[in-house]
């Protein structure tokens, strides 16, 4: 690891005198009531049965809690009442004082912990049990005062829903045909003959675009008639799912007015399309502006073709890995882009690579992915940290979106703060080829508008993107072309190798990510248990929720430990070469932790394959070996889900056998751990059996709290040899690979509960060892001598 591991005492700010974070991410403890539901009830031992079921006995005998405003737990009767039913409770009516007091704790803190209970309780002369049972009536109540707020809210909402209904109706029935003059009448025909209308006007409307492109392209020469639909490919194996379900604006809307039979114009209406949307807030293309962009698409679309079939001197191979790097003076050549940039691209450097893979899905599924912004974003977990849909220029075909274009922004990340993201503004065009393909490219919106004033970008996407052919039996294969031209912010010297090799950003790495993600939602599709799952999950449901649960924490953990969103993060050692920094964050939002939260990061160049380090990670007989990770706490796994062809890319639930575990507080762990040529990662985080149990058995489970820690394995030569040099196309002069990685080692912890607070001074000493351990218990298992 470089660096000495020391501390720049150089933070301040008001100190929070609370306690940071344990010694160990596994040494969680948390409270909440617990029922033990049948599929988890091999998560307890015998002794842990028998002792909750004691303990659930005397909570039935005790379950009486009065009201909070006066009379709430354990209230007395009188003499009278008692002797006529000794077997009654006696209650007690609490105080004004102890009222107030717990009133006043109440606004500060709804959900006291033990120790102030129990401090409560004994300034006020009560029982714990009582304070307890009064705060759990206190929030009852609180509840139940939101939920009639929220109800008068929605219920004046409804009827101001029912008025607009109702102005509605009456501006309908006064619209007039704006063809003839004559009153619109929306009752001569069908449903079904209206929805008829609306489609064969859209795509009437198609086809004079695509005559019109046609035209252009053919010299002049009108092709009317000729434009035939593309027919669309039938998949042989259905991976569609809820997730992948496209849903088309064109399809729920309501049809438009109709003229009178009688009229002559009867036929003719305004082509219904999907609405523009701008989350972002930039103007988008303008009308006189589209006809350029589709232009530009037709040009983009024909180079990414061009390019991922033409072999001989436009690609060159990369010593013996199989990658394919484009040969920039080639390629000038061969492509001319029909417009110049604005930007100057002095200083820039130009990536470009290929690779191809089989994905066991079908085009029409990856197509739709695509399509909408936040399905890219969960194919693409580890390089897709944002992305947004600035503008639907045209929605394309209602099937299956073909001859869709679109204007958006993303956001691309890699796994460390110490690579910058890369964010742009790009044109994506969809279309189906002639033999059944598909094609998604990307382009360059620079020079397309004056009206589109976009932020300055160091990076700027050059036609890229996918050609998708359908294989037999649901499965796709994928030829992906990365090129791009950034300008570099300073790079730490650890990545340098990487990111101008193009491996950080290249075609790759989004083929062998989209290749485990899509045998992960292949797994996650399947209408079976696999005969290498095990443990408590033995449902289909409760499968897929503990692998979407696992997936959100993928997530989580990938944007934290990225630049992504500008995080300022701060390095806590001054050596040159060291990689250890830290950030904070204010969290204030549901699916994780409430408060202030802390993440660390360090990275070490390890020599030994990555593969030994990644066996490592994963295998939990041998995490007893790092104390730093396990606090020399032993696990047994109870549950374990394959979802990928690879026996590392699975999804376990780890019991943590600690002398902390009751019946009420089991400590689990939810771990997920993946490879792919381009990266492994091993991702866990801690999680009660509570939500556990709620994340399986409901469908929503963004509440469940996660803070996930883990490790990233990249593939790199030895740092600063010379032998293994790249020249200017980014192409490696030795053959040799795998003879060392980088390891990446993310933590994440909740500083404070209050979002408010500042980082205690301690807690950066503290991290800092943490890492350093960390580190050095790894390398110390990875080079012992095989025989101890």
């Amino acid at each position: 690891m470089y660096g000495d591991c020391q501390v720049m005492m150089s933070m301040g700010g008001n100190i929070v005198g609370e306690p940071m974070f344990p010694p160990s991410n596994l040494n969680f403890l948390h409270n909440l009531p617990y029922n033990s539901p049948p599929v988890f009830s091999s998560l307890l031992t015998k002794e842990d049965n028998g002792a909750l079921k004691g303990k659930e006995d005397e909570l039935d005998s005790k379950s009486g809690s009065g009201n909070i405003d006066g009379g709430v737990s354990e209230e007395h009767e009188d003499g009278e009442q008692q002797q006529r039913n000794p077997k009654r409770k006696r209650y007690h009516r609490h105080s004004v004082r102890q009222i107030q007091e717990m009133e006043a704790l109440f606004k500060e803190c709804p959900h006291p912990d033990d120790k102030q209970r129990l401090k409560l309780s004994q300034d006020l002369g009560l029982k714990p049990r009582q304070v307890k049972f009064w705060f759990q009536n206190r929030r009852t109540q609180m509840k139940s005062q939101q939920d009639r707020a929220d109800n008068v809210i929605l219920r004046a909402e409804n009827e101001n829903l029912k008025n607009e209904n109702v102005r509605l109706h009456g501006a309908i029935r006064n619209i007039t045909c704006p063809a003839c003059g004559g009153p619109a009448i929306l009752g001569e025909m069908s449903l079904d003959e209206q929805h008829l209308r609306i489609e064969n006007a859209r795509l009437k409307e198609e086809l004079e675009r695509l005559n019109g492109m046609a035209t252009r392209y053919a010299g002049g020469r009108p092709v009317h008639g000729m434009v035939q639909a593309p027919q669309m490919m039938v998949p042989s194996l259905d991976l569609d799912i809820g997730m992948y379900t496209r849903q088309y604006h064109h399809e729920q809307a309501p049809p438009p007015p109709f003229c009178p039979p009688l009229c002559h114009t009867s036929d003719m209406m305004v082509p219904h399309s999907m609405p523009e949307i701008n989350p972002l807030g930039t103007v988008g293309l303008l009308e006189n502006d589209k006809p350029l962009a589709f232009d530009l698409a037709m040009a983009a679309m024909a180079e990414l073709l061009k390019m991922s079939q033409l072999n001989e001197g436009l690609w060159l191979q990369s010593g013996g890995e199989g990658r394919e790097i484009l040969n920039v003076d080639e390629y000038a050549k061969s492509f001319q882009w029909p417009i110049n940039h604005k930007q100057e691209l002095s200083g820039w450097r130009t990536e470009g690579t290929r690779s191809t893979v089989t994905v066991i899905m079908n085009s029409i599924t990856l197509v739709d992915a695509f399509l909408d912004a936040n399905k890219w974003m969960e194919m693409f977990p580890s390089i897709v940290s944002k992305a947004r849909t600035v503008q639907v220029i045209t929605a394309g075909l209602a099937s299956h979106g073909s001859g869709s274009l679109q204007l958006m922004y993303a956001e691309f990340q890699f796994f460390t703060p110490l690579v910058p993201t890369r964010e742009v503004y790009f044109l994506r065009y969809c279309q189906q080829t002639a033999d059944g393909g598909w094609v998604i490219v990307d382009f360059p919106v620079d020079g397309i508008s004056e009206n589109l004033q976009l932020p300055l970008s160091r990076y700027r996407r050059r036609p890229s993107g996918c050609v998708i052919k359908d294989m037999p039996n649901g499965y796709s294969r994928v030829t992906w072309v990365e090129h791009s031209e950034v300008d570099d912010k300073p790079i730490h010297p650890m990545f340098n190798q990487i990111v101008e090799s193009g491996e950080a950003f290249g075609a790759q790495r989004w083929a062998t990510v989209l290749q485990r993600q899509c045998e992960r939602l292949a797994s996650l599709m399947a209408e079976n248990i696999s005969d290498r799952d095990l443990g408590v999950m033995t449902t289909l449901e409760a499968r897929r929720s503990l692998m979407r649960l696992a997936q959100r924490m993928m997530r989580i953990f990938c944007i934290n430990m990225s630049g992504s969103g500008g995080q300022s993060w701060t390095t806590l050692t001054g050596g040159p070469e060291d990689t250890v920094r830290i950030t904070t964050r204010k969290n204030t939002e549901v699916g994780q932790p409430i408060g202030l939260i802390l993440c660390a990061i360090t990275t070490t160049w390890l020599p030994v394959p990555p593969h030994q380090v990644f066996d490592l990670l994963r295998d939990d007989r041998r995490r007893t070996e790092l104390d730093v990770l396990s606090s020399g706490s032993a696990s047994n796994e109870v549950a374990h889900i394959a979802n990928g062809t690879h026996t590392g890319n699975c999804i376990s639930l780890y019991r943590v056998n600690t002398g902390g575990n009751t019946p009420q507080n089991v400590e689990l762990m939810l771990q997920e751990s993946c490879t792919d040529p381009s990266a492994s990662l091993v991702i866990y985080a801690p999680i009660d059996i509570s939500s556990v149990q709620m994340a399986v058995t409901s469908e929503d489970h963004s509440y469940v709290p996660l803070l996930p820690s883990g490790f990233i394995i990249t593939p790199r030569r030895q740092p600063n040899d010379p032998k293994h040099a790249y020249n200017g196309n980014g192409i490696s002069s030795s053959n040799n690979r795998g003879d060392g990685c980088l390891m990446t080692v993310g933590v994440q912890m909740l500083a404070s509960s209050n979002p408010t607070a500042n980082l205690n001074f301690s807690a950066v000493p503290a991290i800092n060892n943490h890492l350093c351990n960390a580190v050095n218990q790894i390398r110390a298992a990875l080079l012992a001598p095989r025989d101890q």
